[in-house]
């Protein structure tokens, strides 16, 4: 059954649980920054060995999708999104019987596993129930817009669960209960066949020969960068802005959240400019305005930069979820998941090497300003990289051509 053919209310159901799975592990992913801190206190802790929250299942997820993004090619997108459903669920309750930093350090590496088992399963199964590129990317827009949405509710939750007495750990119980319900879901709803287009096997070596295909590696390296400028602002903002004391002193402490309101507002526009205006030259127009809210930031100091870095987040809204598609419809359906754990993978090694190194410059240069000079080289290179596909249009051809054969 193809995604033409299939039932309108069977489709809805299988966008919604995309929706809310991105949802559901964005809660936990994003809700790190405001972990760390209760675990630096709980358990005694450095900085740099708190930091591990965050490294472990971003190194985690990264090594899952590029060793088993695979399984969804190979197994089907309803399997692979169950079997990482049901890991992650069984490994959030445990949290609740844990009272040991390096216990939760595993289970934070298990769910890493999870995620990026049902991730790249999940991405791939944007390909099966989108009817063109252009649709892909329009509901990749959305996808990421909820995960926009699970960005500023777990946070919240955090805060919640702290005001009340109760512990952070309760978010993962949370999590896994919905996960139980998304699994009781994917169990009931019929996928849409993903007709096999290649004869090569299915496996890992497969994936080592895609990691050399250009643009496999093109769109990733795109994200690379787009990843490590993004971690920087809701990584390193609240150092960066904790010494202000100017006017709007109530904007630094609200930074983070405007970054992911409107991250989270620009992502779900997205199919509405996307359906206007070539995408190409959207990337181009919101990397420079990112470009121009780092640089801004640096130059203008504390009192800009409480307000251009969080703007920053509407102009990063679009990007990622663009590059992803693009990057994912460079290929037959049948490889959906192959290339979605490629792509995962440089996502996830950007989220963990651009804020070390972040920190690092920070460290040599004694403040944060010079690890957001970094971020901003990173945000140069993105725009510069996104400028010249505009111009050349590198991929234009193939993803004519996969849009008359594969949608």
């Amino acid at each position: 059954m193809s995604s033409s053919t299939m039932p309108k209310h069977n489709l809805t159901a299988i966008k919604w649980l995309t929706f809310l799975m991105f949802m559901m592990f964005a809660m936990t992913t994003e809700s790190v920054g405001l972990i760390i801190p209760e675990v630096i206190k709980e358990f005694q802790l450095s900085m740099t060995a708190a930091g591990a929250f965050h490294y472990a299942p971003m190194i985690a997820i990264a090594v899952a999708a590029i060793f088993l993004g695979h399984l969804a090619d190979r197994f089907g997108r309803k399997k692979t999104i169950i079997i990482g459903l049901v890991l992650f669920a069984l490994n959030s309750y445990l949290f609740a019987v844990g009272n040991a930093f390096l216990f939760f350090l595993v289970l934070l590496a298990i769910s890493g596993v999870a995620i990026g088992i049902f991730k790249t399963g999940a991405l791939a199964l944007v390909g099966d129930i989108s009817l063109s590129t252009a649709e892909h990317t329009a509901t990749m827009n959305t996808v990421e817009g909820f995960f926009g949405v699970g960005a500023i509710i777990g946070p919240a939750i955090i805060a919640r669960l702290l005001s009340a007495g109760f512990s952070w750990k309760w978010l993962y119980v949370i999590a896994g209960t919905i996960c139980v319900l998304l699994i009781v879901t994917a169990l009931q709803v019929k996928y849409p066949k993903t007709v096999r287009t290649v004869d090569e096997p299915i496996n890992f070596k497969r994936t080592m020969g895609m990691m050399k295909n250009p643009y496999a590696l093109g769109f990733s390296l795109g994200i690379f960068l787009y990843v490590a400028a993004e971690c920087a602002v809701y990584v390193w903002m609240p150092t960066l802005l904790e010494n202000y004391s100017g006017s709007f002193a109530f904007m630094a402490a609200y930074a983070i959240s405007i970054f992911f309101i409107l991250r989270a507002l620009g992502r779900f526009m997205g199919a509405w400019i996307l359906a206007r205006y070539n995408w190409a030259s959207v990337m181009v127009f919101f990397s420079l305005a990112i470009l121009i809210c780092f640089a801004g930031a640096i130059v203008g100091g504390l009192s800009y930069a409480i307000w251009l870095l969080p703007l920053s987040g509407l102009f990063m809204s679009m990007i990622y979820p663009t590059l992803n598609s693009k990057g994912i419809s460079c290929f037959p359906k049948a490889e959906h998941g192959t290339v979605a754990g490629v792509i995962l993978f440089f996502t996830c090694a950007a989220a963990a090497l651009g804020p070390l190194a972040m920190g690092a410059v920070s460290d040599a240069f004694g403040h944060p300003k010079y690890g957001f000079i970094l971020a901003t080289l990173f945000a140069a290179l993105l725009f510069a990289g996104l400028l010249l596909n505009r111009i050349y249009n590198p991929a234009g051809k193939r993803l004519m051509q996969l849009d008359s054969s594969e949608y």
